[in-house]
């Protein structure tokens, strides 16, 4: 019996462990999720510092002309103190001496015979950054769960950490199985297909930020499969794309049973990739999907990422739809929960005109897909749906319906 898109998730969120811990220098951490949560060590900026090429300048002397006493570059340890009727010249980031009260920024000010004439109406702190006005010391900056991209590492580094403790990559075997199939860099007879679902798979898990590794393609016999599965337990989670129907060469479910292959779930209610299989080997997480390339890519987005989130740690493991416009009408044939692929253009959703579960070119061309009801048989324009990004990240922290209609 079939289970429901809601319920296979469900097992995937309470099936899966977050991967083991180690500690990489921040350089490495791009992509990777935080397993501590990280405190500021110190005020940014530590001191206060001019926001201006400029300079530091009394209020008092507005509309005067004033002697210039020196000039403060940024690193420089200057220790003079600022007097009335004088301006210290400072360049933009350096400490602010003491007794400045604004900086006047250089093309507001007028040269004059024995130094600078300021503008009237000064303003107080004007162009002057303050400490801790950006990060205060011991303010919380990322928590556990957090996935590091480049601008959390700018605050790792804005705070001199080095190092940080992260849970490692998911571990990613792939094979295909079916002696119709060969790679892209082999030769193919007029009977036999490239093999588009493993790297298609495989790139996504990387994006994903796994370590990735393909194990080749297997032939159609239960032998073969069995020598690829047993390769591939030492990983935290393997992919197969095809052999999980019921055709006389379908192996890969037998293939895996015996190594005890425990199935959570073997049917989805969905269309396409309603033989998409989830389960475990020991500690090993398995997902087959189905051979057909778009019902393949489309289930992975569903299914895969969220076991792949869930192992690498991250605290916003669950989907998050877009809301969108329909740019057309639509009808479909309904009964089923179907995934349609499609362009997101940030306001409408237009489905691709022609796709099928084994199609190809939908893959290139769409962006998105949106899950529509078993009851949803047409789709007026402007009706609102939520669109399920195969391009980009959106994910949340809490669970959200991924249905329209």
């Amino acid at each position: 019996m079939p289970i429901s898109v809601e319920k296979a998730l469900e097992l995937i969120y309470t099936n899966v462990k977050k991967t083991s811990l180690h500690i990489l220098p921040i350089e490495k951490c791009l992509g990777y999720v935080l397993a501590q949560n990280i405190v500021s060590s110190h005020n940014l900026p530590p001191f206060d510092n001019s926001a201006m090429d400029g300079y530091a300048v009394k209020i008092e002397d507005s509309g005067k002309s004033v002697k210039v006493e020196s000039t403060i570059f940024a690193g420089d340890n200057f220790d003079g103190v600022l007097n009335a009727g004088y301006a210290i010249k400072i360049m933009t980031g350096a400490k602010i001496p003491l007794g400045t009260q604004c900086i006047v920024p250089i093309e507001e000010i007028q040269k004059s015979d024995d130094g600078v004439t300021l503008p009237q109406n000064l303003v107080i702190s004007k162009h002057i950054r303050l400490a801790g006005e950006d990060i205060k010391k011991e303010m919380p900056l990322l928590h556990i769960g957090d996935t590091i991209n480049a601008h959390q590492i700018t605050l790792l580094a804005s705070q001199g950490i080095s190092h940080i403790k992260v849970h490692k990559a998911p571990r990613v075997a792939l094979f295909a199985s079916g002696n119709e199939l060969k790679m892209h860099f082999e030769q193919v007879t007029s009977c036999q297909l490239y093999n588009t679902n493993t790297p298609t798979l495989l790139a996504r898990a990387k994006e994903l930020s796994c370590s990735v590794a393909f194990i080749g393609t297997a032939q159609d016999t239960l032998e073969d499969l069995k020598a690829h599965v047993k390769s591939a337990l030492e990983y935290d989670l393997v992919i197969t794309s095809g052999g999980v129907s019921v055709g006389d060469a379908d192996f890969t479910k037998e293939a895996f049973a015996a190594f005890g292959y425990k199935i959570l779930f073997d049917k989805i209610d969905i269309k396409p990739g309603k033989p998409t299989t989830f389960g475990k080997i020991g500690e090993t997480l398995v997902l087959n999907l189905p051979g057909n390339p778009l019902a393949a890519a489309l289930n992975f987005e569903l299914f895969g990422t969220s076991i792949i989130r869930v192992l690498s740690g991250a605290k916003s493991r669950f989907t998050n739809p877009i809301c969108a416009k329909m740019k057309n009408d639509y009808e479909l044939k309904g009964g089923r929960r179907c995934l349609v692929p499609g362009v997101f253009d940030g306001e409408f959703f237009t489905p691709c005109e022609h796709f099928a579960p084994g199609m190809v070119s939908p893959l290139g061309f769409a962006n998105s897909f949106i899950m529509l009801d078993e009851k949803c048989s047409f789709l007026e324009q402007n009706t609102q749906v939520k669109t399920i990004s195969t391009k980009f990240s959106f994910t949340s922290s809490e669970y959200k319906n991924l249905i329209s209609f």
